[in-house]
């Protein structure tokens, strides 16, 4: 029999994630910087994302995707269509709605913003951190993937 006491995290893993949660954090911000400065809100950035995932989708399906409300959606992607990131396209199925799918440029831009934040990261592995230490962030990103794999 397992007692809820056995299920609570240890101290040490309750510091190892804190620790985690904000190393992350400024990775994410580390990274973000490397692509040069963006007047998108995360909410947008996030839509772009599961677009470039997804694939061409309605304002409602992106809404539902993205646990957002329909009408915070349509502000987020009249913002996006303004600054020429997506277009839209009648649906064929239905003429009332949209369909949203990314812009050349907007498909350039992450393509340009992945490749400036990967050339960072591997610089900075490559000059800060010496053979034997690049393998043990290779066996801790192992690691990090058993965390968040299904």
């Amino acid at each position: 029999m397992i007692n809820s006491s056995d299920q609570r995290p240890s101290a040490r893993a309750g510091a190892l994630a804190e620790d985690l949660r904000s190393l992350v954090g400024k990775l994410k911000r580390r990274l973000r910087e490397q692509a040069g400065p963006e007047d998108l809100t995360p909410s947008q950035v996030s839509i772009l994302l599961r677009l470039e995932k997804d694939g061409p989708a309605t304002v409602s399906s992106l809404a539902r995707s993205e646990k957002m409300r329909p009408q915070s959606m349509s502000t987020a992607v009249a913002a996006l269509l303004a600054a020429g990131l997506v277009s839209g396209a009648p649906d064929p199925e239905d003429g009332r709605q949209t369909i949203l799918s990314l812009t050349k440029a907007c498909r350039d831009w992450i393509r340009v913003g992945r490749a400036a934040r990967q050339d960072w990261l591997s610089r900075t592995i490559s000059t800060r951190l010496s053979a034997r230490e690049q393998d043990e962030l290779a066996a801790a990103v192992s690691l990090l993937k058993r965390l968040v794999d299904d």
